[in-house]
């Protein structure tokens, strides 16, 4: 019997997702088929409700990633919520598990995760951003979230969170809350020198939307030294990770490079965090072969891992 997956979104037609798990899932030789749906907020109780008729007629859905806009909405769609998506109450991964004996919920449980966190963590770790950073995080939505989980993770005392309105971060501020990390919510006036300062600088908003910022970065740069602080001075050791992956390179990405920092695309977090996927939607359980993450990296273009 071929299995079931998906990733769940809108828009969706631009996403990399089908080619990284297909990838992993033909080296494997596992028999999944893996699509992209276009699901708005509106339709996904209605097309989670299929989802679980497709299950209860005996359909081998195995999981489904999920993108914007439905990761905070998917929280409720699933049967359980487990470590530290709970947390933030966001999940981009849903699992189709086996129920526990005698359990009222039937013969298949829908678990919900965040492997976005770990995406983040991985993707700065292999780009050499420090311990216990200084952190700034571009965006209050969804995936800010995890970015901030991710910093805290990296053992950073506090973040200062970038929104384009102070009044519409809740859930940048639910997730700290939540996670006991002190954060400042600011208005993106003051990113450009708060940037500049930051050890790790992590973009969650869409595509084009830090492009203003691109300009204020290029004017500290064109700045004469003395005129900043060594402490302002943009792209000293600084890694920015943007989570838009198109089109690559993004005006941010390249003005943060042009300065002489380090830049992670967002592909690396989506190679990272699609590699927790397989694992869930596959058995695998703690490890995936190096092997596969090769395979995968060549399927979008990307450099192989270095372990």
């Amino acid at each position: 019997m071929t299995l079931r997956a998906a990733v769940l979104g809108h828009p969706i037609s631009h996403s990399k997702s089908p080619a990284l798990h297909r990838a992993a899932y033909a080296h494997l030789g596992v028999q999944l088929d893996y699509t992209a749906i276009d699901v708005t907020e509106e339709e996904l109780p209605a097309f989670m409700a299929r989802v679980r008729e497709d299950v209860r007629r005996g359909e081998s859905w195995r999981g489904l990633s999920v993108t914007m806009p439905l990761k905070a909405g998917m929280v409720r769609e699933v049967d359980e919520v487990r470590g530290v998506a709970r947390e933030l109450g966001v999940v981009n991964t849903v699992a189709f598990e086996p129920a526990a004996p005698g359990a009222s919920t039937g013969s298949t449980r829908l678990v919900g995760y965040n492997t976005d966190v770990a995406g983040i963590v991985n993707a700065l770790r292999n780009a050499g951003a420090v311990s216990a950073p200084t952190g700034v995080v571009l965006g209050g939505g969804g995936t800010s979230a995890a970015a901030i989980a991710a910093l805290k993770e990296l053992g950073a005392p506090d973040a200062d969170i970038f929104v384009r309105d102070v009044s519409r971060a809740a859930e940048a501020r639910a997730a700290a809350a939540a996670l006991g990390m002190p954060v400042r919510i600011l208005p993106m006036s003051g990113a450009a020198a708060a940037m500049a300062a930051a050890d790790v600088v992590i973009c969650t908003l869409p595509p084009r939307a830090a492009d203003p910022l691109a300009g204020e970065l290029a004017g500290l740069i064109a700045q004469p030294a003395d005129q900043l602080s060594r402490e302002t001075r943009p792209g000293l050791s600084g890694v920015l990770l943007d989570v838009a992956y198109d089109p690559w390179p993004s005006r941010i990405a390249s003005a943060w490079q042009e300065a002489g920092g380090a830049v992670v695309p967002g592909l690396e977090m989506l190679i990272y965090q699609a590699v927790e996927q397989v694992r869930h939607f596959t058995g695998l359980g703690e490890a995936v072969p190096a092997e596969v993450i090769d395979v995968m990296c060549d399927a979008v273009g990307a450099p192989r891992r270095v372990f």
